[in-house]
């Protein structure tokens, strides 16, 4: 997956009088959302659906909780589906061979046939602003600008730093969100490529984004996106934001992503991008977790990369905007 995972456990258990081990995992990702931080995931594909991971692989969800001393207990009849059956297949994570099982497990759910993009997306599941953002969005008339939250501010920094929610896509005071945040990501004294909605206040998954990848390099406004993949190749780039003073530093991005978000209409738009528009997504959607480009940087220090220097070159034409 775009996602790394490191072995949690190695489990084994007897199947038909023959013992079998499979390898449990847990995600790797310094920054998820706190219902996870106890997620385990075990990943196999066994002789009921063949080798074929797509339509095949199977996945049980554990809990580190579920580990009691020595033993788990795992309920077969709760395997399901990769992913990637219910969607674009960006998300289908492949079972690693040694979670090849060479038996049948007669539980669960077998091997998907049914085309891709089967599972829509819930339009109806976003929640609604809350007593506290009306207060925000009403303050002023649509084009005022709203303050920006600052990290150097305690009670600021307990909002950039919370988990953000969707919201429904046809809630009326979208429209005038949209509008307030876009004139203060564009606030002459302060302007900026992106912003996002909880750096005025308001802890849902909405954002702006200056897309230098189309003519006339207009701004977009996104509802609900979602990073679906991240290539594995990054790139290095100088990162400032509009919640942190007087701080710029070169941060390490995917250089192409997957996005998907919601239009005005309530249509699930899915486009790939890259370059410095593929950054500036990352930047906000960082944002929706309550992740500041520093925790990328803490990140990457206990990460090692190899540069592509001597086996990749890229060029541009010289009067192309770099940024």
């Amino acid at each position: 997956t775009s996602n790394e995972y490191k072995r949690y456990a190695i489990i084994t258990f007897t199947l038909h009088g023959k013992e079998h081990t499979l390898n449990v995992y847990q995600s790797v990702a310094l920054f998820q959302n706190p219902a996870y931080k106890k997620h385990l995931f075990l990943p196999f594909l066994d002789l009921t659906n063949g080798q074929e991971s797509y339509s095949g692989g199977r996945y049980i969800d554990l809990s580190t909780d579920d580990i009691k001393g020595n033993d788990v207990e795992i309920d077969f009849n709760k395997a399901y589906n990769p992913y990637c059956a219910y969607s674009n297949g960006y998300r289908c994570p492949v079972p690693p061979v040694e979670n090849n099982l060479e038996t049948k497990i007669m539980a669960g759910e077998k091997a998907f046939h049914k085309s891709k993009n089967e599972r829509p997306v819930n339009l109806n599941a976003g929640q609604e602003f809350s007593a506290a953002d009306k207060k925000i969005i009403l303050s002023g008339d649509e084009n005022a600008i709203l303050r920006v939250l600052q990290t150097t501010d305690d009670k600021d920094l307990r909002v950039l730093k919370a988990t953000s929610s969707d919201v429904k896509y046809n809630d009326p005071l979208i429209e005038s969100l949209s509008k307030r945040m876009f004139a203060t990501v564009r606030d002459p004294n302060h302007p900026g490529v992106g912003i996002a909605a909880p750096q005025i206040g308001i802890n849902k998954n909405l954002i702006w984004v200056q897309r230098f990848d189309k003519p006339d390099q207009p701004f977009e406004f996104y509802v609900n996106p979602k990073i679906l993949w991240r290539s594995k190749l990054k790139r290095k780039g100088a990162e400032g934001c509009l919640s942190i003073p007087n701080r710029k530093e070169d941060v390490l991005r995917s250089y192409a992503i997957r996005l998907q978000y919601i239009n005005k209409e309530g249509k699930v738009i899915e486009e790939n991008i890259e370059g410095f528009t593929a950054v500036i997504l990352q930047h906000e959607t960082d944002h929706l977790f309550g992740i500041l480009f520093p925790d990328r940087l803490e990140e990457q220090s206990k990460e090692s990369y190899a540069p592509l220097n001597d086996k990749i070159e890229f060029s541009i034409h010289p009067t192309t905007l770099t940024p």
